[in-house]
């Protein structure tokens, strides 16, 4: 089975299109069969994918709403769950703080990091201020740790991804191994 799962004539933008070009390959023998309704991470390409999706993205701190959007898009990448970049329009930014740590991406570029004004030192979020520009259509755009904040997908509560480093929201539309769990270090 191929690696694309999702309909890159469905993109909206020139940026969106760009961002759909991926590496296709096999789903390995080990990865979990996804169900109906069900994605496969291992069908997501490398490098990744994007797509609008309009389902309600929630962040919360507590019963703090730190974002609410309708207007999130879809990171897809091969081995991990996807995660969601939500516009800075639908973020509270009363609730957060910038902080000083940059990472980078092979793929998106610099990321800058967010944290909890409450709590400073830790960082629950980052954004790609100046992007590739093959990913230029999430500039500005806000992923969030599911764990470090309450995050809910169209109603769905989201759960952790393994590892420290790692942001995507595992759902139950979504089926793996994951990178991050135990044994995947050299994914």
């Amino acid at each position: 089975m191929p690696f694309i799962s999702y309909d890159p004539t469905a993109m909206e933008t020139k940026s969106e299109r760009n961002a759909s070009t991926a590496t296709v390959r096999s789903r390995p023998a080990f990865a979990v069969e996804p169900g109906p309704g069900q994605e496969s991470v291992w069908d997501y390409p490398r490098p990744p994918a994007i797509r609008r999706d309009g389902r309600l993205v929630e962040v919360r701190d507590g019963n703090a709403v730190v974002a609410t959007s309708k207007g999130a898009y879809k990171v897809m990448e091969t081995a991990s769950p996807p995660t969601f970049y939500i516009p800075a329009a639908d973020i509270d930014f009363d609730l957060l703080v910038s902080v000083s740590d940059t990472t980078y991406c092979e793929w998106k570029g610099t990321a800058t990091y967010w944290a909890l004004a409450r709590d400073p030192a830790q960082p629950v979020g980052w954004c790609y201020e100046r992007p590739r520009p093959r990913f230029d259509i999430i500039k500005g755009y806000f992923a969030f740790y599911p764990g470090r904040v309450d995050c809910c997908l169209g109603g769905e509560p989201v759960t952790t991804q393994a590892g420290r480093f790692y942001g995507g929201w595992i759902t139950s539309e979504v089926v793996g191994p994951f990178k991050g769990e135990p044994g995947t270090g050299h994914w």
